[in-house]
């Protein structure tokens, strides 16, 4: 007969709790980034320039480097959770922003400001991918840089790092260092504008183009008038779309790269290495939205739920990345992440003479 104490082999032991091992390791590490998102996003919501994701990921990145340094490894029983949470969280608040975006309201408001869009994005892409090698930065690095500085900030990198399934350090690095061109972009657009004498359309086409995050976009223009308000707003919306070409072209890329490695040691690559699961569905609920499906009392919640999984998200990230590996990344992304802003603001005003709108 049997021993009924002797656990089945292949399976793994449930402990009292009632919870098996591999989901208990992730317990503690999930409830700190879920407890530190959380607070991110309610510090987020009363210093909106901040950011409720930039708070979230310096709690992690604080936290881990106080635990550190005890005697427990405290931060190791972390990681499991913690990892958990930067992944399927990021995922799924990815899902969740493509409920914000419409196609047709895009179309209707914000079809003028298009071509300084494409030229700042054109131009933010090819100097990232120049410069930045000049710099010695590697591709993650470069593109997370890129597309944050390029598109919307934090959100941006959040798409592109699941796409391209960037190191904890890279993600942490590239919002650090457009946190640091928010803050800069948000204090300075309204000085600046004023100066050179822009219009309040002129200065909102011209804050929707070249402020990174969104929150930034609002101070910026809060400040300067409520047309521009209303102006950066719009055109802020139709830079965010270009998240969904430009994770795709990704996708696109990585996915001959797993290929390329696949077919080097003989494994078959799935298809869901090639289109992950979750930029579908972003797309899905995209096309939901611009359809009308998706009602317009929920896309607050929708946006509330997007920041908030991504504050729990880079909270993770945080809770994942060592002090010292930010310290060895030096000056170079920040340099890269100031001629980025500058060569964005120059072209979207650049632009707008050309074509008229200033």
């Amino acid at each position: 007969m049997p021993d009924a104490r002797r656990p089945v082999p292949g399976r793994e032991p449930t402990p009292r709790g009632g919870i098996p091992a591999s989901w208990r390791d992730h317990v503690p590490g999930a409830a700190v980034a879920l407890g530190l998102g959380a607070a991110g996003a309610a510090l987020g919501a009363a210093v909106p320039l901040l950011g409720g994701a930039v708070l979230a990921l310096a709690m992690g990145v604080a936290l881990r480097e106080v635990l550190s340094r005890g005697p427990v490894a405290w931060a190791h029983a972390l990681e499991p959770g913690a990892r958990t949470c930067s992944t399927i969280a990021l995922q799924v608040a990815v899902v969740l922003l493509g409920f914000g975006l419409s196609l047709g309201q895009v179309a209707h408001t914000g079809g003028r400001a298009l071509p300084v869009m494409l030229a700042t994005l054109t131009v933010v892409l090819l100097v990232a991918a120049l410069l930045g090698r000049r710099l010695g930065l590697d591709s993650d690095t470069r593109t997370l840089v890129g597309v944050g500085t390029g598109i919307c900030g934090a959100s941006a990198i959040a798409a592109t790092s699941a796409v391209i399934r960037a190191s904890q350090t890279t993600i942490a690095t590239a919002m650090a260092t457009i946190f640091t061109f928010n803050v800069l972009g948000a204090i300075t657009f309204p000085l600046l504008g004023d100066a050179m004498g822009l219009s309040q359309e002129g200065f909102g086409t011209w804050a929707g183009t070249a402020v990174n995050d969104t929150s930034s976009v609002v101070a910026a223009a809060t400040a300067y008038g409520a047309l521009a308000l209303e102006t950066a707003v719009v055109v802020k919306l139709t830079r965010t779309l270009a998240i969904v070409p430009v994770t795709l072209a990704l996708a696109v890329r990585q996915g001959r790269r797993d290929r390329a490695s696949a077919d080097a040691t003989g494994a078959g690559t799935p298809w869901t290495r090639l289109v992950p699961p979750f930029l579908v569905l972003f797309l899905l609920a995209s096309a939901v939205t611009t359809l009308g499906w998706f009602p317009t009392t929920w896309e607050d919640g929708a946006d509330t739920g997007a920041r908030a999984l991504t504050a729990v998200a880079l909270a993770g990230v945080g809770l994942l990345t060592p002090v010292d590996a930010l310290r060895r990344a030096g000056w170079r992304p920040l340099a890269l992440g100031g001629a980025l802003s500058l060569a964005v603001a120059l072209t979207s005003l650049g632009m707008q003479a050309v074509t008229g709108m200033l």
